[in-house]
């Protein structure tokens, strides 16, 4: 064993990132790593003489670290975490590629993206990795309204992605009513984004599933850290309590009911510029708006408990709210101003037991319950009636699972799932008093069971697994089939064909757009299995990636069926606003990348194209016509530089316009009613954004650092239509309704971490 741990000629010990360093030029590897991982670490540089197994079995006795090697160019280096930390990392998902489009962000051999937010890089327009806003970097995903609360996925809803808080669904996904991602992503260890050929542990979600984890491992250090940017401030500490336990707690407000800055005022104007408090009353202009208040703010906290080396014990919670108030009074300033409110919160919390029974079986059983609540009061002033509304969920669930390393090349899942999820809808309003009232009560019984099978090789990867519903209150079976399978044609490319069969039982309607005082007017229902049917959907992709020479060329072709949609749930705002019909799209697409990297510098090109087409059997005869979100083609350029202490990036964004129903040339000027050409048959102007950010960080000491940003989204204050609607006003005349996207809008920040 002598031999094995043989050094160099000198004793000089270096710092283990210029090890690393000189290791990958030696054996033309590339080492992945978080910072904190290596941090303060220093070994003596091994000799020459070694192979790379012996070189990295020698740094793993030096630094009590893993060194895993996934394949013939790639090292990952981890903490040990519990005595089995060995075998059941390496039987992770292999990473196939590293830094796809920037540092930080990877793809695995199940198809899916996996996000490291403290290893991540820099994007454009964004100054840090919010996470809701950083996935939309990746093809096939995008907003077409720009919100994080509208999150499309190669063509589907947002309510079709099934968004997980540490194995918890969430039920609302931003702050400032869409801007802002609602997750703080400086205790969010990772996110693993499938968009297809998702893992049976995973029900919902017939879209994509967007996974958040927060540390599950022990650091037995203390790390915190505490900025502000032109939004909010935000601190968060990983604290250890003793050698078993650490809570990691993070906060997060907004300072705009504090500090008027440009960054508002630009929020301010796309978040309410369709609103009743822009335009309250339908531009009545003997009312008006003041004294806006708005705030919002997010706590979470996991404590971590090991109570052996084999169990250990997990509690978290999250609470999000967002709160808006403001006054109406008649513009003659007679009667007592009238309160308008908005308050949209989610609060979730669960605890989690895992069990190593050797090193080959674990265990985890969870217990969770979340609940969302969004609720509106508005007072019209010119007929003297308030209307009150609330949207309830509720969601209580249960998870066990069981996961048995058969060897090396074979892993087995099996597990159960329950949930029950209360959605309820209130309206009340007086003169004259009225209250509607509805309460859906939904419990879903799931087992499931797949295996995934790595050749010795390491060139083919499959997952086959097979998930069975039954939904109690319609007594009904719904059996789900998954595949993802890879398989590596030669070291430079690899095959990958992805397909699963998905339900589920939420969605979100709009009954009328100026509910929720046109902020948030989308609530939260379950299906009846009648006029509200449960959404089921297929889906394929098959794809090819060359990957040599840090140069990335992705292509990948899709399709998905998605039936049992309503018309409520599209946003309609044409001839179909107040129709209830039930339908279905259908989605074919392809995704293209080419990523090229260098030693300091990235930059990609992506480009999407898709038709995505309704049939509703009730409306336009029966004829397919364009989704509301059928976005055509979508183009990305970006290149970022990270040297050393400085991150740069500048980024351009396009799409053809979303499809929109103009109103026929002729009207009758009696009626109220509009008359409409055929439905989504033009389109609204392309959109075109420039984004760049920067940030520069600053060393102090060992345990000390800071960073200063800056950043500036749409740089060019393109003025983007994201949205055209029509009404009629009192003369019986069309006018025109824009909606615009963020003009420019620059931001800064300033980050401690020690």
């Amino acid at each position: 064993m002598s031999s094995i741990f043989a050094q160099s000629k000198s004793n000089n010990k270096l710092a283990l990132t210029e090890v690393l360093t000189i290791l990958e030029s030696r054996f033309s590897i590339n080492f992945t790593f978080l910072d904190q991982t290596v941090a303060d670490k220093n070994v003596i540089l091994p000799s020459e003489t070694l192979s790379l197994e012996d070189t990295l079995e020698y740094l793993k006795s030096e630094t009590n670290l893993d060194f895993i090697i996934l394949n013939d160019t790639s090292v990952v280096i981890s903490k040990r975490s519990n005595p089995f930390s060995d075998f059941i990392t390496q039987k992770l998902e292999e990473v196939i590629i590293t830094n796809f489009l920037i540092k930080g962000i990877s793809k695995k051999s199940d198809g899916k993206i996996n996000i490291k937010t403290e290893d991540f890089g820099i994007l454009p327009g964004l100054l840090e990795p919010d996470i809701l806003q950083s996935i939309q970097a990746l093809p096939g995903v995008m907003s077409v309204d720009e919100r994080v609360s509208n999150i499309n996925v190669r063509g589907g809803t947002h309510d079709q992605n099934l968004i997980l808080w540490d194995g918890i669904k969430m039920y609302q996904s931003g702050h400032f009513f869409g801007l802002v991602s609602a997750f703080n992503p400086y205790l969010t260890k990772e996110v693993n984004v499938s968009k297809n050929g998702t893992s049976v542990k995973f029900g919902d979600g017939v879209s994509s599933v967007i996974d958040m984890q927060l540390s599950n491992d022990l650091d037995q250090e203390f790390k915190a850290g505490a900025g502000f940017n032109l939004i909010h401030a935000d601190a968060f500490a990983k604290v250890p309590l003793d050698e078993k336990a650490e809570i990691q707690v993070s906060a997060r407000r907004s300072v705009t009911d504090f500090i008027f800055t440009p960054t508002y005022d630009q929020y301010l104007q796309r978040v309410f510029q369709d609103s009743d408090f822009s335009h309250p009353e339908q531009g009545n202009s003997e009312v008006i708006s003041n004294n806006e208040r708005f705030y919002f703010y997010d706590i979470a906290t996991k404590f971590l408990y090991n109570i052996t080396d084999q169990d250990q014990f997990r509690f978290n919670f999250l609470t999000i709210n967002n709160r808006l108030t403001y006054d109406q009074q008649a513009n003659d300033d007679s009667g007592i101003p009238l309160k308008n409110e908005l308050e949209q919160n989610n609060f979730a919390t669960g605890f989690e037991y895992l069990k190593y029974w050797n090193s080959t079986i674990t265990t985890t059983a969870q217990f969770y319950y979340t609940n969302y609540d969004l609720k509106a009061t508005n007072f019209n002033i010119a007929n003297d009636q308030r209307t009150n509304q609330d949207n309830k969920v509720s969601d209580l669930g249960i998870k066990i699972n069981a996961t048995n390393h058969i060897d090396d090349n074979l892993k087995l899942h099996g597990g159960y799932q329950f949930s029950e999820v209360i959605i309820s809808n209130t309206e009340d309003t007086d003169n004259p008093n009225t209250e509607q009232f509805n309460k859906e009560v939904v419990r879903t019984h799931s087992i499931y069971g797949e295996a995934e099978f790595t050749s010795a090789n390491k060139n083919t990867y499959a997952r086959i697994g097979l998930r069975t519903n039954f939904i109690e209150k319609f007594s009904e079976f719904f059996t789900e089939p998954r595949l993802s399978v890879s398989h590596k044609l030669n070291n430079d490319f690899r095959l990958e064909f992805l397909s699963e069969l998905k339900s589920q039982t939420t969605s979100q309607i709009i009954d009328l757009q100026n509910d929720f005082l046109g902020i948030e007017k989308r609530r939260w229902i379950l299906s009846n299995n009648e006029s509200i049917p449960i959404i089921k959907s297929v889906q394929a992709a098959a794809g090819i990636h060359y990957n040599k020479n840090k140069l990335l060329v992705s292509i990948e072709a899709f399709i998905k069926d998605v039936e049992g949609i309503t018309s409520q749930s599209q946003g309609f705002q044409n001839q179909f606003q107040f129709v209830e019909e039930i339908g279905k799209f259908q989605v074919k697409g392809i995704d293209f990348l080419i990523n090229k990297q260098f030693d300091y510098f990235s930059t990609w090109l992506s480009y999407s194209f898709s038709k995505n087409d309704y049939v509703f059997d009730n409306l336009n005869a029966g004829n397919p016509f364009p989704n509301n979100i059928d976005v055509r083609h979508a183009v990305t350029f970006a290149s970022t530089y990270d040297f050393e202490n400085l991150k740069f990036a500048l980024g351009f964004n396009w799409h053809s316009g979303r499809p929109q129903t103009v109103p026929l040339e002729t009207q009758d000027q009696s009626s109220t009613q509009i008359n409409y050409s055929t439905p989504n048959s033009s389109r609204i102007s392309d959109y075109f954004r420039t984004d760049i950010s920067a940030t520069y960080q600053l060393k102090f000491t060992n345990k000390l650092d800071a960073s200063i940003g800056a950043s500036i989204w749409n740089l060019f204050d393109r003025k983007n239509i994201i949205n055209t609607y029509y009404s009629k006003n009192n003369n019986g005349d069309v006018i025109t309704i824009d909606n615009l996207s963020l003009g420019i809008t620059p931001n800064i920040s300033f980050r401690l971490r020690f």
